[in-house]
């Protein structure tokens, strides 16, 4: 028997729904790689160039949802891999700030083309494109509903108090953006198309298309923040006002040192420097801190005060 095997602890942060929204995320990886193969062979025998257009568009889509799939799994894989120091939990991160990057380039690649087309107009097949349109809508619509459980979940989190099961999962959240990326495109297009059917609004496609292009390069900048935030150890507020607070309200401690960080959708590591009176020690300053659930990894720095007071 190891003696000290109740001190001893695993480093798996993985959010408790990761394996059920990796299973979303790949049907949403099949779904969108049957649309692109679909558009792009319609596009060929058609010989459209708007349904090559959204075919090969739909495969930077298909890129960054399979790059969120990826991070499911080799975070699962290496879960235990004591090659990293406080797990895989920010492996989702990483793939929602690669998804982010392309979700930019996207936007900018939508943006150009809109104003290359309000320069120069070209003719449309409205007929074809619309009914392209509604499928890919379609497709987006049922993607939508796959990840939107997992997505709506993780926005119940409040700060300091988690209670969500999917925590803030930003794989998940990058997946969900991609997807209402597609959908918006797809409905801004549906609205163009028709309006230029019928009213004759031809302007209005390349219109749509920079409107589109800005509201996805907005959710682009936001998941990169987000993202960002978590891979740069951003620190709490929220909970490293809640530690001082149950540190430092019974008056015989004070916190000289404090690091909080996120290490997985639904866990933090802090690092707690104290310096306490007589009667305070670690393992004191470790059961004030029980209330704080977000911390699943916690390090006690304890010193005894030397003078009357801290």
């Amino acid at each position: 028997m190891n003696p000290n095997a109740g001190f001893t602890h695993n480093h798996v942060f993985l959010g408790s729904a990761h394996d059920d929204n990796a299973r979303r995320t790949l049907w949403v990886v099949a779904l969108t790689l049957t649309m692109m193969v679909g558009e792009i062979a319609a596009g060929y025998i058609t010989g459209s160039m708007a349904l090559l257009a959204d075919g090969f568009h739909m495969a930077t889509h298909a890129g960054a949802l399979g790059i969120a799939a990826a991070a499911y799994a080799y975070a699962k894989r290496h879960a235990g891999s004591a090659r990293f120091s406080f797990g895989t939990g920010k492996v989702g991160d990483l793939g929602g700030f690669a998804s982010a990057l392309i979700l930019g380039l996207v936007a900018l690649g939508i943006g150009v083309e809109s104003v290359i087309r309000l320069l120069q107009p070209t003719a449309v097949e409205f007929g074809p494109a619309t009914l392209i349109a509604v499928v890919g809508l379609a497709v987006n619509v049922v993607s939508a509903l796959l990840l939107g459980h997992g997505h709506s979940a993780g926005h119940d989190h409040h700060h300091g108090h988690s209670h969500s099961p999917h925590g803030h999962d930003n794989n998940l959240r990058s997946a969900y953006v991609h997807v209402l990326a597609d959908a918006l495109t797809s409905v801004l297009a549906i609205v163009a198309l028709l309006a230029g059917r019928y009213l004759g609004w031809v302007w209005l496609d390349p219109v749509m298309g920079l409107v589109g292009a800005i509201v996805i390069a907005r959710w682009a900048w936001t998941l990169i923040r987000s993202t960002a935030a978590v891979l740069l150890d951003q620190t709490d507020g929220h909970i490293a006002d809640e530690i001082r607070t149950l540190v430092e309200q019974p008056g015989d401690a004070a916190i000289t040192d404090l690091h909080v960080w996120r290490i997985g959708p639904e866990a933090h590591a802090a690092i707690v420097s104290v310096v306490g009176s007589v009667g305070t020690s670690a393992g004191s300053i470790r059961e004030r801190l029980k209330p704080v659930h977000e911390i699943r990894h916690l390090t006690v720095e304890f010193r005894q005060a030397t003078g009357p007071s801290f």
